[in-house]
Protein backbone atom coordinates (compact mmCIF):
# COMPACT_ATOMS: atom_id res chain seq x y z
CA UNK A 1 0.00 0.00 0.00
CA UNK A 2 2.93 2.36 -0.67
CA UNK A 3 3.49 4.52 -3.71
CA UNK A 4 5.84 1.88 -5.09
CA UNK A 5 3.24 -0.72 -5.85
CA UNK A 6 -0.46 -1.45 -6.06
CA UNK A 7 -1.17 -4.95 -4.90
CA UNK A 8 -4.30 -6.87 -4.07
CA UNK A 9 -5.36 -6.07 -0.53
CA UNK A 10 -7.31 -8.32 1.80
CA UNK A 11 -11.06 -7.79 1.81
CA UNK A 12 -11.99 -4.30 2.88
CA UNK A 13 -14.47 -5.71 5.35
CA UNK A 14 -11.78 -7.82 6.99
CA UNK A 15 -9.25 -4.97 7.16
CA UNK A 16 -11.81 -2.43 8.28
CA UNK A 17 -13.16 -4.73 10.98
CA UNK A 18 -9.68 -5.65 12.17
CA UNK A 19 -8.63 -2.00 12.14
CA UNK A 20 -11.72 -0.96 14.05
CA UNK A 21 -11.24 -3.69 16.66
CA UNK A 22 -7.57 -2.84 17.13
CA UNK A 23 -8.39 0.85 17.37
CA UNK A 24 -11.23 0.39 19.83
CA UNK A 25 -9.13 -1.99 21.94
CA UNK A 26 -6.25 0.47 22.01
CA UNK A 27 -8.50 3.35 22.89
CA UNK A 28 -10.02 1.36 25.72
CA UNK A 29 -6.51 1.00 27.11
CA UNK A 30 -5.95 4.72 26.61
CA UNK A 31 -9.21 5.40 28.41
CA UNK A 32 -7.96 3.31 31.32
CA UNK A 33 -4.79 5.40 31.36
CA UNK A 34 -6.87 8.57 31.13
CA UNK A 35 -9.07 7.48 34.01
CA UNK A 36 -5.99 6.62 36.02
CA UNK A 37 -4.67 10.09 35.28
CA UNK A 38 -7.91 11.70 36.44
CA UNK A 39 -8.18 9.57 39.58
CA UNK A 40 -4.56 9.89 40.70
CA UNK A 41 -3.81 13.48 39.71
CA UNK A 42 -7.13 14.78 41.08
CA UNK A 43 -5.91 13.65 44.49
CA UNK A 44 -2.45 15.18 44.06
CA UNK A 45 -3.41 18.50 42.47
CA UNK A 46 -6.22 20.97 43.14
CA UNK A 47 -8.83 22.62 40.88
CA UNK A 48 -6.70 25.77 40.67
CA UNK A 49 -3.83 23.85 39.01
CA UNK A 50 -6.14 22.31 36.43
CA UNK A 51 -7.86 25.62 35.85
CA UNK A 52 -4.60 27.38 34.93
CA UNK A 53 -3.69 24.72 32.37
CA UNK A 54 -7.26 24.74 30.97
CA UNK A 55 -7.07 28.52 30.52
CA UNK A 56 -4.00 28.20 28.34
CA UNK A 57 -5.14 25.15 26.38
CA UNK A 58 -8.53 26.71 25.60
CA UNK A 59 -6.79 29.54 23.74
CA UNK A 60 -3.64 28.01 22.26
CA UNK A 61 -5.47 24.81 21.33
CA UNK A 62 -6.66 26.61 18.21
CA UNK A 63 -3.06 26.49 17.06
CA UNK A 64 -3.19 22.69 16.91
CA UNK A 65 -5.86 22.94 14.23
CA UNK A 66 -3.84 25.48 12.27
CA UNK A 67 -0.73 23.35 12.68
CA UNK A 68 -2.41 20.38 11.01
CA UNK A 69 -4.13 22.63 8.43
CA UNK A 70 -6.29 19.68 7.41
CA UNK A 71 -3.31 18.17 5.58
CA UNK A 72 -3.39 14.89 7.49
CA UNK A 73 -6.97 14.28 6.30
CA UNK A 74 -6.00 15.41 2.81
CA UNK A 75 -3.14 12.90 2.72
CA UNK A 76 -5.34 10.05 3.93
CA UNK A 77 -8.25 10.88 1.64
CA UNK A 78 -6.18 11.33 -1.52
CA UNK A 79 -6.37 8.47 -4.03
CA UNK A 80 -2.63 8.65 -4.65
CA UNK A 81 0.23 10.30 -2.77
CA UNK A 82 3.79 10.46 -4.13
CA UNK A 83 6.94 10.68 -2.02
CA UNK A 84 7.47 14.25 -3.25
CA UNK A 85 3.97 15.23 -2.15
CA UNK A 86 4.48 13.61 1.23
CA UNK A 87 7.75 15.50 1.67
CA UNK A 88 6.15 18.81 0.76
CA UNK A 89 3.29 18.23 3.18
CA UNK A 90 5.77 17.37 5.94
CA UNK A 91 7.61 20.67 5.54
CA UNK A 92 4.35 22.60 5.32
CA UNK A 93 3.12 21.13 8.62
CA UNK A 94 6.49 21.59 10.31
CA UNK A 95 6.79 25.17 9.09
CA UNK A 96 3.28 26.03 10.26
CA UNK A 97 4.08 24.46 13.63
CA UNK A 98 7.24 26.54 13.97
CA UNK A 99 5.44 29.78 13.15
CA UNK A 100 2.70 28.99 15.65
CA UNK A 101 5.23 28.12 18.36
CA UNK A 102 6.86 31.52 17.91
CA UNK A 103 3.49 33.30 17.81
CA UNK A 104 2.27 31.70 21.07
CA UNK A 105 5.59 32.42 22.77
CA UNK A 106 5.36 36.10 21.83
CA UNK A 107 1.66 36.33 22.74
CA UNK A 108 1.96 34.62 26.14
CA UNK A 109 1.80 37.98 27.99
CA UNK A 110 -1.48 38.75 26.20
CA UNK A 111 -2.93 35.40 27.27
CA UNK A 112 -1.96 36.13 30.88
CA UNK A 113 -3.45 39.63 30.66
CA UNK A 114 -6.75 38.29 29.26
CA UNK A 115 -7.30 36.10 32.31
CA UNK A 116 -5.46 38.34 34.76
CA UNK A 117 -3.11 35.52 35.81
CA UNK A 118 0.62 36.38 35.43
CA UNK A 119 1.72 32.75 35.89
CA UNK A 120 0.20 31.96 32.50
CA UNK A 121 3.12 33.70 30.75
CA UNK A 122 5.53 30.90 31.65
CA UNK A 123 2.97 28.15 31.07
CA UNK A 124 2.05 29.36 27.57
CA UNK A 125 5.70 29.95 26.65
CA UNK A 126 6.71 26.40 27.49
CA UNK A 127 3.64 24.78 25.92
CA UNK A 128 4.34 26.65 22.66
CA UNK A 129 7.00 24.01 21.95
CA UNK A 130 4.25 21.45 21.33
CA UNK A 131 3.27 23.13 18.06
CA UNK A 132 6.64 22.54 16.45
CA UNK A 133 6.83 18.94 17.67
CA UNK A 134 3.29 18.09 16.59
CA UNK A 135 3.83 19.80 13.25
CA UNK A 136 6.75 17.48 12.51
CA UNK A 137 4.68 14.44 13.57
CA UNK A 138 1.59 15.17 11.45
CA UNK A 139 2.53 13.44 8.20
CA UNK A 140 4.15 10.50 9.95
CA UNK A 141 0.82 9.74 11.62
CA UNK A 142 -1.02 10.29 8.33
CA UNK A 143 1.35 7.83 6.64
CA UNK A 144 0.51 5.09 9.12
CA UNK A 145 -3.22 5.78 8.80
CA UNK A 146 -3.01 5.74 5.03
CA UNK A 147 -1.33 2.34 5.12
CA UNK A 148 -3.98 1.09 7.60
CA UNK A 149 -1.29 0.34 10.20
CA UNK A 150 -3.65 0.75 13.11
CA UNK A 151 -1.84 -1.70 15.40
CA UNK A 152 1.33 0.37 15.18
CA UNK A 153 -0.59 3.55 15.91
CA UNK A 154 -2.28 1.88 18.87
CA UNK A 155 1.03 0.85 20.43
CA UNK A 156 2.46 4.33 19.91
CA UNK A 157 -0.52 6.15 21.44
CA UNK A 158 -0.66 3.86 24.47
CA UNK A 159 3.08 4.11 25.13
CA UNK A 160 3.07 7.91 24.90
CA UNK A 161 0.04 8.24 27.18
CA UNK A 162 1.50 5.88 29.80
CA UNK A 163 4.89 7.59 29.88
CA UNK A 164 3.30 11.04 30.04
CA UNK A 165 1.12 9.99 32.98
CA UNK A 166 4.16 8.58 34.78
CA UNK A 167 6.00 11.88 34.39
CA UNK A 168 2.96 13.83 35.63
CA UNK A 169 2.58 11.65 38.72
CA UNK A 170 6.27 12.01 39.57
CA UNK A 171 6.02 15.78 39.12
CA UNK A 172 2.89 16.03 41.26
CA UNK A 173 4.44 13.95 44.03
CA UNK A 174 7.50 16.22 43.89
CA UNK A 175 5.25 19.23 44.56
CA UNK A 176 5.53 20.81 41.11
CA UNK A 177 1.81 21.67 40.99
CA UNK A 178 0.59 22.74 37.57
CA UNK A 179 4.07 22.20 36.13
CA UNK A 180 3.42 18.47 36.45
CA UNK A 181 0.59 18.89 33.94
CA UNK A 182 2.86 20.91 31.63
CA UNK A 183 5.44 18.12 31.81
CA UNK A 184 2.71 15.61 30.92
CA UNK A 185 1.88 17.54 27.75
CA UNK A 186 5.51 17.86 26.68
CA UNK A 187 6.30 14.20 27.33
CA UNK A 188 3.28 13.04 25.34
CA UNK A 189 4.11 14.99 22.17
CA UNK A 190 7.83 14.21 22.37
CA UNK A 191 7.35 10.46 22.73
CA UNK A 192 4.74 10.44 19.97
CA UNK A 193 7.11 12.10 17.50
CA UNK A 194 9.99 9.72 18.21
CA UNK A 195 7.82 6.59 17.94
CA UNK A 196 5.95 7.77 14.83
CA UNK A 197 9.21 8.48 13.00
CA UNK A 198 10.57 5.06 13.95
CA UNK A 199 7.36 3.26 12.88
CA UNK A 200 6.80 5.11 9.59
CA UNK A 201 10.41 4.59 8.49
CA UNK A 202 10.62 7.30 5.90
CA UNK A 203 12.61 10.49 5.91
CA UNK A 204 11.50 13.72 4.24
CA UNK A 205 13.79 14.99 1.55
CA UNK A 206 14.20 18.49 0.23
CA UNK A 207 10.90 19.92 -1.04
CA UNK A 208 10.84 20.40 -4.81
CA UNK A 209 9.21 23.24 -6.66
CA UNK A 210 6.32 22.25 -8.86
CA UNK A 211 5.17 19.36 -6.67
CA UNK A 212 1.39 19.07 -7.19
CA UNK A 213 -0.07 19.75 -3.75
CA UNK A 214 -2.53 22.54 -4.59
CA UNK A 215 -5.55 20.23 -4.47
CA UNK A 216 -4.37 18.77 -1.15
CA UNK A 217 -3.85 22.23 0.34
CA UNK A 218 -7.26 23.31 -0.96
CA UNK A 219 -8.89 20.29 0.64
CA UNK A 220 -7.02 20.96 3.87
CA UNK A 221 -7.90 24.64 3.84
CA UNK A 222 -11.61 23.91 3.92
CA UNK A 223 -11.12 21.25 6.58
CA UNK A 224 -9.10 23.57 8.82
CA UNK A 225 -11.62 26.37 8.40
CA UNK A 226 -14.46 24.10 9.53
CA UNK A 227 -12.32 22.79 12.40
CA UNK A 228 -11.48 26.33 13.52
CA UNK A 229 -15.14 27.23 13.57
CA UNK A 230 -15.89 24.07 15.53
CA UNK A 231 -13.01 24.68 17.92
CA UNK A 232 -14.24 28.14 18.81
CA UNK A 233 -17.70 26.81 19.57
CA UNK A 234 -16.34 23.77 21.43
CA UNK A 235 -14.10 25.86 23.69
CA UNK A 236 -16.26 28.90 24.27
CA UNK A 237 -17.44 27.22 27.48
CA UNK A 238 -13.93 27.04 28.97
CA UNK A 239 -13.05 30.58 27.91
CA UNK A 240 -16.24 32.03 29.39
CA UNK A 241 -15.86 30.12 32.66
CA UNK A 242 -12.20 31.10 33.01
CA UNK A 243 -12.90 34.74 32.20
CA UNK A 244 -16.07 35.16 34.27
CA UNK A 245 -15.65 32.75 37.18
CA UNK A 246 -11.91 32.12 37.60
CA UNK A 247 -9.45 29.23 37.77
CA UNK A 248 -11.10 27.05 40.44
CA UNK A 249 -14.57 26.81 38.76
CA UNK A 250 -12.84 26.19 35.44
CA UNK A 251 -10.77 23.49 37.11
CA UNK A 252 -13.96 21.75 38.29
CA UNK A 253 -15.55 22.04 34.85
CA UNK A 254 -12.39 20.85 33.08
CA UNK A 255 -12.12 17.81 35.38
CA UNK A 256 -15.63 16.75 34.41
CA UNK A 257 -14.79 17.42 30.78
CA UNK A 258 -11.57 15.43 30.94
CA UNK A 259 -13.19 12.56 32.80
CA UNK A 260 -15.82 12.17 30.07
CA UNK A 261 -15.20 14.06 26.84
CA UNK A 262 -11.45 13.49 26.54
CA UNK A 263 -11.76 9.67 26.54
CA UNK A 264 -14.73 9.98 24.20
CA UNK A 265 -12.69 12.07 21.76
CA UNK A 266 -9.83 9.59 22.07
CA UNK A 267 -12.15 6.95 20.67
CA UNK A 268 -13.87 9.10 18.03
CA UNK A 269 -10.73 10.50 16.43
CA UNK A 270 -8.98 7.16 15.77
CA UNK A 271 -12.24 5.68 14.50
CA UNK A 272 -12.20 8.46 11.92
CA UNK A 273 -8.82 7.09 10.87
CA UNK A 274 -10.54 3.77 10.17
CA UNK A 275 -13.73 5.16 8.64
CA UNK A 276 -12.24 7.79 6.32
CA UNK A 277 -10.15 5.49 4.07
CA UNK A 278 -12.97 2.93 4.00
CA UNK A 279 -15.71 5.40 3.04
CA UNK A 280 -13.42 7.17 0.56
CA UNK A 281 -13.03 3.90 -1.32
CA UNK A 282 -16.78 3.25 -1.43
CA UNK A 283 -17.63 6.50 -3.18
CA UNK A 284 -18.51 4.75 -6.46
CA UNK A 285 -20.91 2.31 -4.75
CA UNK A 286 -23.80 4.38 -3.33
CA UNK A 287 -25.71 1.55 -1.66
CA UNK A 288 -22.65 0.09 0.04
CA UNK A 289 -21.58 3.59 1.04
CA UNK A 290 -25.00 4.18 2.61
CA UNK A 291 -24.82 0.81 4.37
CA UNK A 292 -21.37 1.60 5.76
CA UNK A 293 -22.56 5.00 7.07
CA UNK A 294 -25.55 3.39 8.77
CA UNK A 295 -23.36 0.70 10.30
CA UNK A 296 -20.95 3.38 11.49
CA UNK A 297 -23.70 5.15 13.41
CA UNK A 298 -24.91 1.88 14.92
CA UNK A 299 -21.37 0.93 15.93
CA UNK A 300 -20.90 4.23 17.74
CA UNK A 301 -24.36 4.09 19.28
CA UNK A 302 -24.24 0.57 20.66
CA UNK A 303 -20.61 0.65 21.83
CA UNK A 304 -20.19 4.12 23.36
CA UNK A 305 -23.66 5.45 24.16
CA UNK A 306 -24.25 2.79 26.87
CA UNK A 307 -21.25 4.21 28.73
CA UNK A 308 -22.73 7.69 28.47
CA UNK A 309 -26.08 6.36 29.68
CA UNK A 310 -24.29 4.98 32.74
CA UNK A 311 -22.79 8.42 33.45
CA UNK A 312 -26.15 10.15 33.05
CA UNK A 313 -27.80 7.78 35.52
CA UNK A 314 -24.96 7.43 38.03
CA UNK A 315 -23.15 10.76 37.76
CA UNK A 316 -22.93 11.46 41.49
CA UNK A 317 -21.51 8.06 42.35
CA UNK A 318 -19.04 8.15 39.46
CA UNK A 319 -17.83 11.62 40.45
CA UNK A 320 -17.32 10.56 44.07
CA UNK A 321 -15.54 7.36 43.03
CA UNK A 322 -13.15 8.89 40.53
CA UNK A 323 -12.59 12.40 41.84
CA UNK A 324 -13.48 12.37 45.53
CA UNK A 325 -15.46 14.67 47.85
CA UNK A 326 -13.57 17.81 46.82
CA UNK A 327 -14.91 17.55 43.27
CA UNK A 328 -18.61 16.76 43.82
CA UNK A 329 -19.58 20.09 42.20
CA UNK A 330 -18.53 18.44 38.93
CA UNK A 331 -21.31 15.80 39.11
CA UNK A 332 -24.14 17.75 37.38
CA UNK A 333 -21.65 18.98 34.77
CA UNK A 334 -20.57 15.39 34.12
CA UNK A 335 -24.18 14.28 33.55
CA UNK A 336 -24.90 17.08 31.10
CA UNK A 337 -21.68 16.49 29.19
CA UNK A 338 -22.76 12.85 28.79
CA UNK A 339 -26.00 14.08 27.18
CA UNK A 340 -23.94 16.27 24.85
CA UNK A 341 -21.65 13.37 24.00
CA UNK A 342 -24.60 11.18 23.03
CA UNK A 343 -25.86 13.60 20.40
CA UNK A 344 -22.34 14.34 19.21
CA UNK A 345 -21.84 10.63 18.53
CA UNK A 346 -25.05 10.46 16.52
CA UNK A 347 -23.86 13.36 14.37
CA UNK A 348 -20.25 12.21 14.03
CA UNK A 349 -20.86 9.95 11.04
CA UNK A 350 -21.86 13.09 9.16
CA UNK A 351 -18.32 14.39 9.62
CA UNK A 352 -17.02 11.18 8.03
CA UNK A 353 -19.32 11.74 5.05
CA UNK A 354 -18.18 15.34 4.58
CA UNK A 355 -14.51 14.29 4.43
CA UNK A 356 -14.89 11.06 2.45
CA UNK A 357 -17.00 12.79 -0.24
CA UNK A 358 -14.68 15.84 -0.27
CA UNK A 359 -17.58 18.11 0.73
CA UNK A 360 -15.30 20.39 2.70
CA UNK A 361 -16.86 23.62 1.43
CA UNK A 362 -20.27 22.37 2.51
CA UNK A 363 -18.76 21.37 5.85
CA UNK A 364 -17.52 24.92 6.43
CA UNK A 365 -20.98 26.38 5.89
CA UNK A 366 -22.61 23.83 8.17
CA UNK A 367 -19.94 24.43 10.81
CA UNK A 368 -20.86 28.10 10.89
CA UNK A 369 -24.48 27.25 11.61
CA UNK A 370 -23.76 24.62 14.26
CA UNK A 371 -21.17 26.84 15.94
CA UNK A 372 -23.62 29.72 16.15
CA UNK A 373 -26.11 27.39 17.85
CA UNK A 374 -23.53 26.21 20.40
CA UNK A 375 -22.11 29.64 21.20
CA UNK A 376 -25.61 31.04 21.70
CA UNK A 377 -26.60 28.17 24.00
CA UNK A 378 -23.40 28.39 26.07
CA UNK A 379 -23.47 32.18 26.42
CA UNK A 380 -27.11 32.12 27.52
CA UNK A 381 -26.43 29.23 29.89
CA UNK A 382 -23.45 31.00 31.49
CA UNK A 383 -25.92 33.29 33.30
CA UNK A 384 -26.42 30.36 35.70
CA UNK A 385 -22.78 29.48 36.36
CA UNK A 386 -20.86 26.39 35.26
CA UNK A 387 -23.95 24.17 35.42
CA UNK A 388 -25.76 26.59 33.12
CA UNK A 389 -22.80 26.44 30.73
CA UNK A 390 -23.05 22.64 30.77
CA UNK A 391 -26.78 22.87 30.00
CA UNK A 392 -26.00 25.03 27.00
CA UNK A 393 -23.28 22.63 25.87
CA UNK A 394 -25.77 19.73 26.09
CA UNK A 395 -28.67 21.42 24.33
CA UNK A 396 -26.62 22.63 21.37
CA UNK A 397 -25.82 19.23 19.75
CA UNK A 398 -29.39 18.07 20.31
CA UNK A 399 -30.48 21.01 18.15
CA UNK A 400 -27.73 20.82 15.52
CA UNK A 401 -27.70 17.03 14.97
CA UNK A 402 -30.92 16.88 12.87
CA UNK A 403 -29.76 19.99 11.02
CA UNK A 404 -26.57 18.14 10.10
CA UNK A 405 -28.42 15.22 8.48
CA UNK A 406 -30.75 17.55 6.60
CA UNK A 407 -27.81 19.65 5.41
CA UNK A 408 -25.86 16.63 4.19
CA UNK A 409 -28.86 15.14 2.40
CA UNK A 410 -29.07 18.28 0.25
CA UNK A 411 -25.56 17.72 -1.11
CA UNK A 412 -25.03 13.95 -1.33
CA UNK A 413 -27.15 10.79 -1.28
CA UNK A 414 -27.62 9.88 2.36
CA UNK A 415 -29.75 7.18 4.04
CA UNK A 416 -31.47 9.83 6.16
CA UNK A 417 -34.48 7.73 7.13
CA UNK A 418 -32.28 4.83 8.21
CA UNK A 419 -30.05 7.16 10.23
CA UNK A 420 -33.00 8.76 12.03
CA UNK A 421 -34.54 5.36 12.75
CA UNK A 422 -31.24 3.98 14.04
CA UNK A 423 -30.73 7.05 16.21
CA UNK A 424 -34.23 6.66 17.67
CA UNK A 425 -33.42 3.09 18.71
CA UNK A 426 -30.08 4.16 20.18
CA UNK A 427 -31.70 6.98 22.18
CA UNK A 428 -34.50 4.72 23.40
CA UNK A 429 -31.95 2.23 24.67
CA UNK A 430 -29.89 4.96 26.33
CA UNK A 431 -32.97 6.38 28.07
CA UNK A 432 -33.90 3.00 29.53
CA UNK A 433 -30.31 2.27 30.56
CA UNK A 434 -29.79 5.65 32.25
CA UNK A 435 -33.06 5.25 34.15
CA UNK A 436 -31.93 1.80 35.29
CA UNK A 437 -28.57 3.19 36.45
CA UNK A 438 -30.29 6.02 38.31
CA UNK A 439 -32.61 3.56 40.04
CA UNK A 440 -29.73 1.31 41.05
CA UNK A 441 -27.73 4.15 42.62
CA UNK A 442 -30.79 5.63 44.32
CA UNK A 443 -31.64 2.35 46.01
CA UNK A 444 -28.04 1.75 47.06
CA UNK A 445 -27.15 5.26 48.28
CA UNK A 446 -26.06 3.95 51.67
CA UNK A 447 -23.35 1.76 50.10
CA UNK A 448 -19.84 2.94 49.20
CA UNK A 449 -19.52 4.62 45.82
CA UNK A 450 -17.70 1.71 44.16
CA UNK A 451 -20.60 -0.60 45.04
CA UNK A 452 -23.10 1.94 43.72
CA UNK A 453 -21.24 2.20 40.41
CA UNK A 454 -20.99 -1.58 40.19
CA UNK A 455 -24.74 -1.95 40.66
CA UNK A 456 -25.34 0.79 38.09
CA UNK A 457 -23.18 -1.04 35.56
CA UNK A 458 -25.15 -4.24 36.21
CA UNK A 459 -28.39 -2.32 35.72
CA UNK A 460 -27.20 -0.95 32.38
CA UNK A 461 -26.14 -4.43 31.23
CA UNK A 462 -29.55 -5.84 32.16
CA UNK A 463 -31.29 -2.95 30.42
CA UNK A 464 -29.46 -3.63 27.18
CA UNK A 465 -30.08 -7.36 27.55
CA UNK A 466 -33.78 -6.54 27.67
CA UNK A 467 -33.40 -4.20 24.71
CA UNK A 468 -31.81 -6.96 22.65
CA UNK A 469 -35.12 -8.82 22.78
CA UNK A 470 -36.72 -6.10 20.62
CA UNK A 471 -36.58 -7.41 17.01
CA UNK A 472 -35.30 -4.17 15.43
CA UNK A 473 -32.50 -3.80 17.96
CA UNK A 474 -31.63 -7.48 17.70
CA UNK A 475 -31.19 -6.98 13.95
CA UNK A 476 -28.91 -4.00 14.64
CA UNK A 477 -26.67 -6.08 16.86
CA UNK A 478 -26.62 -8.97 14.38
CA UNK A 479 -25.47 -6.63 11.60
CA UNK A 480 -22.68 -5.27 13.77
CA UNK A 481 -21.51 -8.75 14.71
CA UNK A 482 -21.34 -9.64 11.01
CA UNK A 483 -19.78 -6.37 9.89
CA UNK A 484 -17.34 -7.83 7.35
CA UNK A 485 -20.13 -9.37 5.27
CA UNK A 486 -21.59 -5.92 4.61
CA UNK A 487 -18.40 -4.45 3.09
CA UNK A 488 -16.91 -5.20 -0.35
CA UNK A 489 -13.44 -6.21 -1.45
CA UNK A 490 -10.93 -3.49 -2.23
CA UNK A 491 -7.90 -3.14 -4.44
CA UNK A 492 -4.92 -1.35 -2.93
CA UNK A 493 -4.20 2.31 -3.61
CA UNK A 494 -0.91 3.83 -4.52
Amino acid sequence: MTEAAATESPALGERATRGALVTIGAQLLRMVIQLASVIILARLLDPHDYGLIAMVLAIIGVGEILRDFGLSSAAVQSETLSRAQRTTLFWLNTGIGGVLALAVFLCSPLIAAFYGRPELVAIASVLSITFLVNGAATQYRASLVRDLRFASLARIDITAAALALTVAIIGALAGLGYWALVAQQLTSVGVLLVLLVFAARWAPGIPRRGTPVRSLVGFGGNVVLSQLIGYVSNNVDSVIIGYRFGAAPLGIYSRAFQLLMTPLNQVRSPLTSVALPVLSRLGAEPERFARAVTLGQLALGYSLVPVLALVIGAGDSITHLFLGDEWMAAAPVLRLLAVAGTFQLLAFVGYWVYLSRALTGVLVRYSLVSSLIRITCVVVGSQWGIVGVAWGYAIAPALSWPVSLWWLSRHTPLPTARLYAGAARILAGATLASAAAWGATSMSHELVSIAQVGLAILAVVLAYAAISLVPAMRRDLARLLDLRRHLPRLRGRT
